[in-house]
């Protein structure tokens, strides 16, 4: 008698590579999908969306000044806590530069998808 098995994928790297997605973002200049990554829990005035786009191409600018830009975006740990729908991903960004950084995105699951908190 044969089972079939399914798996769920877990939930920690799903939301790694939610984050990593929206980090490329950045990486592609789509400074307006990057925000549009973030959870809110209410719908955001137009005009406030678009200082946080400004906010965004102002981060990608000053990577460019001082690291020569963001060159790759890679996982390196997550964990998730599925009792409360977050989790924790650690990114390393390299840059142009040489030089890497690692980031903590905290994100959140809603109604089955992964954000940025």
């Amino acid at each position: 008698m044969l089972f079939a098995c399914s798996s769920k994928p877990d939930p920690a790297d799903v939301a790694a590579q939610a984050a990593k997605q929206y980090y490329g973002y950045l990486l592609e200049g789509k400074c307006d999908a990057f925000v549009d990554g973030h959870y809110y829990p209410d719908s955001i005035p137009g005009s406030y969306r678009e200082q946080l786009i400004d906010n965004a191409k102002m981060f990608v600018g000053q990577q460019k000044e001082e690291h020569q830009g963001i060159k790759a975006v890679r996982v390196d740990n997550a964990q998730a806590d599925t009792l409360n729908h977050v989790a924790s991903v650690f990114l390393v960004l390299t840059y142009k530069d040489g030089t890497n950084e690692e980031v903590v995105v905290p994100m959140v699951e809603h109604h089955g998808l992964w954000y940025m908190k």
